[in-house]
């Protein structure tokens, strides 16, 4: 059954951020939520996760109303990356990767040969062993980001939140970024559900894509179908032309503007 919201109405103080959200997240899936600045999808992320209380309808988990779910439960089923994570100064990436085995220790049951062998797992998938006694505070912004799902992937869960996760990275760091989740997805089928607001690379990467307008659900589907022109000039205010990626064929966006014309002779040349 996976991750579902129901009706779900959220509020800062009395003002209405999301209004009657339905939203079933495919599992085994990559989904992408995208919209304009402050239209909600951080919003609706940190309600997936239990981080913010609805002020009516329900997020479900498995079918069970998240808010009445032990936390522990919660994080052994989902993981959430929120945006700018900060570690104390000093921490290693090994340490910062341990600490994604805190939900499944207690009194009775303490670090363990199964602890060890995720977070050796998570190292590894993140290409980070050889960085695991580092400071992370001494890493490339790139290397940061993957410490931190590496963190994630300790932590062992079926589905992974992540809030804007190529943010602040240059388009390297982003496509490395993008590529390990992808890879994760493929190869272990885990349920990935992150902010973007990168449309092309959105649409590159998503399965399933959700665009968030006027506090309500504008379209989601594949990318294909549901980013169109008449799509962004809605969500985002901007008239743009839709193209076939030449890669990778999902559709690929050209904004309009006034930017400087290009004549004839040095047109020909990106033709």
């Amino acid at each position: 059954m996976g991750l579902e919201m129901k009706d779900l109405m959220i509020n800062y103080g009395t003002d209405p951020v999301i209004q009657e959200l339905d939203l079933q997240i495919p599992e085994g899936k990559i989904t992408v939520l995208v919209g304009s600045n402050g239209c909600g999808k951080s919003t609706i992320l940190r309600a997936m996760a239990r981080l913010l209380k609805p002020a009516a309808g329900a997020v479900l988990l498995d079918g069970q109303a998240i808010a009445e779910l032990p936390s522990k439960q919660i994080a052994k089923r989902l993981s959430i990356l929120p945006q700018g994570p900060s570690a104390p100064e000093g921490l290693t990436v090994y340490q910062l990767v341990k600490q994604g085995r805190y939900p499944h220790q207690s009194w009775l049951k303490q670090w363990s040969v199964e602890d060890e062998e995720q977070v050796q797992n998570a190292l590894r998938a993140t290409q980070l062993e050889a960085f695991a006694d580092r400071p992370v505070d001494s890493l490339s912004g790139g290397q940061r980001q993957r410490a931190w799902i590496s963190m994630t992937l300790a932590q062992g869960t079926d589905m992974i939140l992540l809030d804007e996760p190529t943010t602040y990275l240059d388009m390297t760091h982003q496509i490395e970024i993008l590529d390990l989740l992808f890879d994760l997805n493929e190869r272990e089928g885990r349920t990935i559900v992150m902010v973007l607001h990168d449309l092309n690379l959105a649409c590159r990467y998503a399965h399933h894509m959700v665009a968030v307008h006027d506090k309500r659900i504008y379209a989601q589907g594949k990318p294909e179908e549901i980013m169109t022109s008449e799509t962004v000039e809605t969500v985002f205010q901007l008239r743009c032309q839709v193209i076939p990626d030449p890669l990778y064929g999902t559709p690929m966006f050209i904004p309009h503007g006034k930017g400087r014309k290009i004549d004839a002779v040095r047109q020909n040349v990106f033709v």
